[in-house]
């Protein structure tokens, strides 16, 4: 088999969407071929921890797990956090915090730590991975981030070894949708996109997760960009038959940020509440995940939250169970500048799971192209208040009929087994040429 060595911040037990990507290519990589060896830190700070994901590793896996140092601790000091306190992504905090001391914090950490804070690692790991293939050669680099670290730590390697290189971006660098709350001065924002160019012109292949995401690297270095989005597991989808829920829950699962905060949505749920009676008694919110305190003031100024329940975090098999029981499953766009680009890893599994999807998030973004060509759901703008009412009041009466199903076809090329039939695809491309 050739070998390909995968640089991953994220891999079990650390949980949440930022492992499901590369947890699924590695187990099926030797399908076709490959043999994967992981690098990934021993001691990452990860927003949550998922044991069940084990069972997805490939027996015999050769992973290689080196310490790594990272500032997190004197972050959680600075703002009065206890050490066990999970650090969130996306500025997403659960309850409201310190205005100062965190505006502060956002500009060490976007003008410090460059481009991350997993900075510390770069050098140790380009010294160590040196060494170690110099004893056991591998056929191709692979890194995946955010965080960017892993791409710049790659970039190196490759050099020193003429190996080829396939940088993987999950998510956008400079075009992220929180990159303009780094209150970077204008040196760190200069030095930003000097890093993110010197990865997109280096690389041997550069795999986005959307069209439009590839536009966008495209318009900052014209070269060509693959396309390989997220997915969902087949082996993920339970045997047993499961029970819908009795009351018409509208599910969220997921990471909820600032910006993906519904007002829209709440205001639609409480003006049908105060029209339909029904309604009122069959209504369930659900959240999975990681809330922030701006959707939660949310819910409460609208009225809602008696009909809200929140869960905090489930192991991933139990979350597919979740999603297949729930009525309706909601699907939140944020609300930035690079919204038509997003395509969550979440979203996939919701089309596998066999239920009507309502979304909020632009009619012409990427996530609607896929909704649409696969007849798996609703969307309705940000601002479209009316058109919001009415996908639910269509799912609403569909439910009290008994006949709230969905009709999804063409969802099979985004198996994560196809998906790695694509990426085995650019594998053999960049290790020919």
């Amino acid at each position: 088999m050739k070998k390909a060595l995968i640089i991953s911040y994220y891999w079990p037990p650390s949980g949440g969407a930022g492992v499901q990507r590369w947890l699924k290519f590695v187990k099926y990589l030797r399908n076709w071929g490959w043999e994967p060896v992981v690098y990934t830190p021993v001691n990452p700070e990860s927003p949550e921890t998922d044991e069940s994901l084990f069972q997805d590793i490939p027996d015999n896996l050769e992973i290689i797990r080196r310490p790594i140092w990272e500032p997190y601790n004197l972050y959680k000091q600075f703002l009065g956090k206890g050490k066990q306190e999970k650090i969130q992504a996306a500025f997403l905090s659960e309850k409201k915090g310190n205005p100062i001391l965190e505006s502060l914090s956002v500009w060490i950490r976007g003008n410090f730590f460059i481009p991350d804070a997993r900075k510390f690692w770069i050098r140790p790991s380009q010294k160590f991975l040196r060494s170690y293939l110099a004893k056991n050669p591998v056929d191709l680099i692979i890194s995946t981030g955010p965080p960017h670290s892993m791409h710049l730590i790659a970039s190196q390697v490759a050099e020193f070894t003429s190996l080829p290189w396939i940088a993987d971006f999950r998510d956008p660098w400079t075009q992220i949708d929180f990159y303009k709350d780094l209150k970077l001065t204008r040196f760190a924002d200069r030095k930003h996109h000097e890093l993110e160019l010197g990865v997109l012109s280096k690389a041997s292949a550069v795999i986005a997760i959307s069209n439009s995401m590839a536009k966008e690297f495209y318009n900052l270095y014209p070269r060509h960009f693959d396309i390989i989005t997220n997915g969902y597991d087949e082996d993920d989808i339970p045997d047993e038959l499961i029970q819908s829920d009795k009351k018409f829950s509208i599910v969220h699962i997921g990471t909820l940020v600032g910006t993906r905060n519904p007002d829209i949505l709440w205001k639609a749920i409480k003006g049908i509440i105060e029209q339909h009676h029904d309604f009122r008694k069959d209504l369930m919110i659900k959240m999975v995940g990681k809330v922030d305190f701006s959707v939660t003031n949310s819910i409460e100024y609208h009225g809602l939250t008696d009909y809200t329940e929140k869960i905090d975090y489930l192991p991933h098999r139990e979350v597919v169970k979740l999603q297949r029981q729930s009525q309706v499953l909601l699907l939140l766009i944020n609300n930035t500048p690079n919204a038509k680009s997003i395509l969550t890893g979440k979203f996939f599994e919701y089309l596998a799971a066999g239920r009507p999807i309502l979304c909020i998030g632009p009619p012409d973004g990427d996530a609607a192209v896929i909704l649409n060509e696969t007849n798996s759901g609703l969307i309705s703008d940000f601002s479209d208040l009316q058109k919001v009412k009415e996908n639910i009041l269509l799912y609403y009466d569909q439910y009290k009929k008994g006949k709230l199903t969905t009709t999804s076809h063409n969802i099979g090329k985004y198996s994560r087994k196809a998906l790695t039939g694509n990426l085995v695809e650019i594998m053999a491309r960049v290790t020919s040429s």
